[in-house]
């Protein structure tokens, strides 16, 4: 899984679309960004712009609309409904797959060091990014806005952490922060009254409501602020309202840290609220796009809340999910468009092939894909024999005290079968960078040596690829052992042939590490080749046997 943050940056622009297509433009000239959603409103005079791709290009992006809005918004004429004190306003980075929140605290640091040092824009750091406790409050760094900025620059304590300490009239200060990702989420009611729905919301969001007397009067403190009773949940904002084209009123819901409140549990809560005023939960919806951890949460829960094995490709669970909190009912979630992930990273073209068409590519005469393509498919389908056997267990009788190592072992194996899918492709791409050194120009010692180096990368490249697959396949066996031996026992002969495709899995992509290696000039590379691809051979053919065996005497 490729490494993605999303970067949702906010500009004091709202009205004029051909100066908001000019910022967004920005980000369609970085490779590796994708841009998700522009969301102008005409009221606020301002922008919401959203989009996503690796660490760095979603630094690199952010860091060119950020200077593009220095260039075409002039603060200086600027009137809104929203709080602001800059063009770019806010510019939040959001850890969504394989990236940790310090990872986007680090690029929050260095992209407002740059704009900063660049820009000359007056920076602060808020919410996780942010260099002392006061600072974690946007308000907090907002107070004033824009008309106060220049009097709050004088004031040393508000110093901004990057950037002068000068007021910039043409383009205001920009707040950069880290947080986590924000799910905007629909319960569906059976009931237009959107008073029924705001009183559910009010009971599950983390500011509560106002606290009543007797009489049903607020109670107010001595300053006349009505005093709160907190809600349920952390990290929970709600709002009933009613929606027309739904004909049915809704729990507007923003979760703020889906993994200390996940989608499921208000989902769930909001079905035992619903239920206190006769009103019946019948569905819900996301918002925009989700991340693939936030639902797969929830599928796992509804699964192993009807005590069926999660060892089963994500998209089973995603499915779980979808049926469980009724996501289809308003409008499709299909999740290729919804999940963030699956929007952004489209399966390979080999893996996507029915089994007829790849045995069909392989039988033509090109030399990709071939061997080291089809080894990781054997070493795919050997992980998925061991996880059905896995799910074909859990749930039995009989089984009982071995249910959690099994469903953990499958668990494995079914994330070992995702990696050896990619392989697929991944093994056939690595190939390629050989056959577009090769063909590169070799009219000049330059080139000729340009093109030695790019084929020495290449071959390495070619080697790396299948030694991952090779290592994949192997750690197979950790898992595949103790399910033959201990799973379903009419299942003993899947786990049997699930070990053989395996080893034959290994065995082939070692083969096209080593039949790479004589291309290469780079000794200690090759050393290191050899004695991992020989050592692993060894191993996996000793498990391998030993599974076999075992599942042969069963019969």
């Amino acid at each position: 899984m490729a490494k993605i943050v999303e970067c949702v940056p906010n500009f004091s622009e709202g009205r004029d679309m051909n100066i908001i297509d000019t910022i967004t433009a920005e980000i369609n000239k970085v490779n590796g960004a994708k841009l998700l959603d522009v969301d102008p409103g005409a009221d606020t005079n301002r922008t919401v712009v959203t989009f996503i791709g690796t660490p760095e290009a979603v630094e690199e992006a952010a860091f060119l609309v950020i200077k593009k809005a220095s260039e075409v918004i002039d603060m200086s004429k600027h009137k809104g409904a929203h709080p602001r004190m800059g063009a770019t306003d806010v510019c939040p980075f959001i850890p969504v797959s394989e990236v940790t929140m310090q990872d986007c605290v680090e690029i929050a640091k260095k992209v407002a060091k740059r704009v900063g040092d660049e820009l000359n824009i007056p920076i602060y750091l808020y919410e996780e990014a942010a260099t002392s406790p006061e600072r974690r409050n946007l308000a907090y760094v907002r107070a004033g806005e824009y008309e106060g900025l220049s009097e709050k620059l004088a004031n040393p304590a508000m110093k901004p952490d990057f950037g002068p300490a000068k007021f910039n009239a043409h383009t205001g200060a920009t707040a950069i922060s880290a947080r986590e990702f924000l799910i905007a989420y629909n319960i569906n009611l059976n009931t237009k009254d959107k008073k029924l729905a705001n009183e559910i919301a009010f009971n599950i969001r983390e500011a509560g409501r106002a606290k009543r007397d007797e009489k049903a009067e607020i109670i107010r403190d001595d300053k006349g602020f009505s005093i709160k009773m907190s809600g349920k949940y952390r990290n929970v904002k709600a709002v009933g309202w009613y929606i027309n084209e739904y004909g049915r009123a809704q729990i507007s819901i923003n979760l703020t840290n889906y993994k200390i409140t996940p989608i499921h549990t208000i989902f769930e809560d909001c079905i035992l609220e619903a239920e206190k005023f006769g009103v019946r939960v019948t569905g819900s919806e996301v918002v925009g796009l989700v991340p693939k951890e936030a639902i797969l949460q929830s599928g796992k829960y509804y699964m192993q809340r009807m005590g069926k094995s999660i060892a089963v490709p994500e998209e089973e669970i995603i499915h779980h999910a979808i049926l469980s909190l009724g996501l289809n009912e308003v409008a499709e979630f299909d999740m290729k468009e919804k999940v963030i992930e699956y929007f952004v990273e489209k399966p390979g073209p080999l893996a996507s092939m029915t089994v007829t068409d790849f045995v069909n590519e392989v039988c033509v005469d090109s030399p990709a894909p071939g061997g080291g393509s089809v080894a990781a498919l054997s070493g795919a389908l050997g992980a998925a024999l061991g996880a059905m056997v896995s799910n074909l267990t859990v749930g039995k009788t009989g089984y009982e005290e071995v249910f959690d190592r099994l469903e953990g072992h499958g668990v494995e194996l079914s994330n070992l079968r995702k990696k050896l899918l990619s392989g697929i492709d991944e093994d056939t791409n690595a190939f390629n960078d050989v056959i577009d050194a090769m063909r590169m120009p070799q009219k000049t010692p330059e080139q000729i040596e340009k093109r030695k180096a790019a084929m020495e990368l290449g071959y390495k490249k070619a080697t790396e690829i299948p030694l991952d697959n090779a290592k994949n396949c192997l750690k197979i066996f950790e898992h595949i052992e103790y399910i033959a031996k201990n799973g379903n026992k009419n299942s003993a002969s899947d786990a049997g042939v699930g070990a053989l495709m395996a080893y034959a899995g290994l065995v082939g992509t070692v083969m096209n590490v080593k039949i790479n290696l004589p291309n290469i000039k780079d000794k200690e590379f090759l050393e290191k080749m050899n004695k991992a691809t020989d050592s692993m051979i060894e191993e996996a053919r000793k498990k391998c046997d030993e599974i076999v065996t075992y599942v042969m005497n069963t019969f």
